[in-house]
């Protein structure tokens, strides 16, 4: 080869990587937030996830991407390690699909329809549709399928680039030479799997592989070994995305090389003996891209099928071959966000509703055991709340950072609302705990002076924290099924807690006046009734954020106005519903 056609073989593999990578993240894209979250919602059966990792695979044309998706899941818990096998299973086909779609850039034809299909003409068609698209398109779907089109154009471009740079190859006697030591099994396999492992993609070594064939002199015995040495090869970059994971997370990846290696192993088991004790092969047949393709999506058909039955197996395998750990791990205040989901939206946010809904029911545990202790006191229920509180600290910590990562993405519209949702209220969250804790201080406070209020006073506190502890979990509940009617009766009890609180303090001024309290009490009690009021006003921020941010504008003093007019049937119901519980 001369140094023009060394570049010009160079500059194809570039373009052909290049296009692949814009195509599957275009395809990616235009999913939306679909794509991923059903790998671990729909995947509760080995058939199903087998299924669901063939054809998510299928839209991103990327199987490690798929197994690096399944790795991350089943690392956050949210998949089991039975389920992430299976989809790595389906994802080992569903690679294979990329390899017809290379071989649209092989049709050519003398004329008529065929010429009209033909490579330039079918490159040039897409190319013009694709930036077209992306120039002038405003909708965000549009533009993203400009972009898979102008994919598509760019590794048809490079793939016209390397055939024709390897086309006078077939003619060198060192090329034949390299081919017929790859017919070894030994050789060929070791040769597919070290390129595949350097591109980090099985459908990129295919794709080559397929532009290599053009030149006419590789023939199936070259082409198998290679094919099987590639399937291994692409379990690289799952094995990378591992470093540092959970041990379950570790198995997940490992399921990749096992599964694709017993595969590779049996297929050439099968196909050796057969041509060794039967005499049959197909050893003189010149491959094309589309015989290379074929035999790409049969292979890994058959490593499917016939390991499909021993799913069980392979999870006792790696169990065995990644233990526990010998010693427990640090107990974490909070749960770590997988950081292999930020490239993935839908999945990151999905996490992190999970994680801001556990941190709001932390802080619903403080509280209410922060308001029990006005009644009881305990040390070491006090010494929960505490607990509780730090442990609320650190998921808002957690939680706004890793969102802000998320943020970087780009993201459709719904995910920027469910994005603004958890950023506008895990600081309404964690300021719930902190009023837990200041009303486990009053309790202390009051166990410690030996302070006791009257019975009316504690007859109204009665009343009070309950009605407290009401609108937290409605909040609470709201906020973690979604629960939008649910949420929309908050503020009306909100209302009647600020009123209560009102009613309290008048009262107890009263009470001051005639002697029945003193004035270190009423230092105390007015405390708790401060914290109260804040507690119920954060939970109606949390409320008012989810309704708002639903209704897509965060109009948050034009929303309250409206439902605090006093001629507003629903909120007045409500209202005097609210009221007739919790009576003074």
């Amino acid at each position: 080869m001369s140094i023009s056609e060394v570049l010009s073989l160079l500059g194809g593999i570039a373009l052909f990587l290049f296009g692949i990578s814009l195509m599957g993240d275009g395809l990616k894209k235009i999913s939306g937030d679909r794509l991923e979250p059903v790998l671990y919602r729909l995947s509760s059966t080995p058939l199903r996830g087998v299924l669901l990792g063939t054809g998510v695979t299928a839209v991103i044309q990327s199987s490690s991407a798929t197994a690096v998706m399944a790795v991350g899941i089943v690392n956050s818990g949210m998949m089991k390690l039975r389920q992430g096998i299976s989809v790595i299973l389906g994802a080992i086909l569903g690679t294979s699909i990329t390899g017809w779609v290379i071989s649209l850039s092989y049709i050519n034809g003398p004329g008529g329809v065929a010429d009209l299909l033909s490579t330039a003409t079918l490159t040039c068609l897409v190319a013009t549709v694709g930036i077209g698209l992306r120039m002038f398109s405003k909708h965000q779907g549009r533009v993203h399928l400009g972009d898979i089109l102008m994919g598509f154009a760019v590794l048809m471009f490079g793939l016209s680039a390397m055939s024709d740079a390897v086309s006078g190859l077939g003619e060198a006697d060192w090329f034949r030479s390299v081919l017929t030591s790859l017919s070894n099994p030994f050789l060929g396999i070791l040769a597919g799997a070290l390129f595949a492992a350097l591109l980090q993609s099985a459908s990129a070594a295919v794709g080559i592989l397929q532009a290599l064939s053009v030149t006419g002199a590789m023939g199936f015995d070259a082409a198998l070994p290679l094919l099987l040495g590639i399937s291994v090869g692409a379990s690289l970059p799952v094995l990378l995305a591992a470093i540092g994971a959970k041990p379950e997370g570790r198995r997940t990846a490992l399921t990749y090389p096992i599964a694709t290696g017993l595969g590779v192993l049996l297929c050439a088991v099968a196909y050796y003996l057969i041509h060794a004790l039967l005499g049959i092969s197909a050893s003189q047949r010149m491959m094309t891209p589309v015989s290379i393709a074929l035999m790409n999506t049969l292979l890994r058909l058959a490593m499917l099928l016939l390991l499909m039955p021993f799913i069980d197996w392979i999870e006792k395998l790696v169990r065995r071959i990644v233990p526990e750990r010998a010693e427990p791990e640090p107990a974490r205040s909070v749960p770590q966000l997988e950081e292999r989901f930020i490239r993935y939206p839908a999945l990151a946010i999905e996490q992190s509703a999970r994680a801001a809904g556990e941190m709001a029911v932390t802080a619903q545990t403080a509280l209410e055991t922060g308001l029990g202790l006005l009644f009881r006191y305990d040390q070491a229920q006090y010494d929960a709340v505490q607990e509780h509180e730090e442990r609320v600290d650190g998921y808002e910590d957690a939680i706004g950072t890793y969102l802000l990562q998320v943020t970087r993405q780009e993201l459709t519209p719904e995910q920027n609302r469910a994005v603004s949702k958890y950023l506008h209220t895990i600081s309404d969250i964690e300021r719930i705990s902190d009023h837990a804790v200041n009303l486990a201080d009053s309790a202390k406070e009051i166990a410690e002076k030996g302070a006791q209020f009257g019975e009316d006073a504690a007859h109204e506190l009665d009343v009070l924290c309950a009605a407290v502890e009401q609108v937290a979990g409605m909040a609470i509940t709201a906020y973690c099924e979604d629960d939008l009617a649910l949420a929309a009766r908050v503020e009306p009890l909100e209302e009647l807690i600020d009123d209560l609180c009102d009613r309290v303090k008048l009262n107890y001024v009263e009470r001051l006046k005639q002697g029945l309290c003193t004035i270190n009490q009423s230092f105390i009690f007015n405390d708790i009734l401060t914290n109260c009021e804040r507690i119920s006003d954060h939970c109606s921020n949390i409320a008012v954020a989810m309704i708002e941010l639903r209704a897509e504008a965060f109009q948050t003093h034009e929303y309250m106005h409206s439902l605090r007019e006093k001629d507003s049937p629903a909120f007045r119901a409500a209202y005097e519903e609210f009221a007739q519980r919790f009576q003074l």
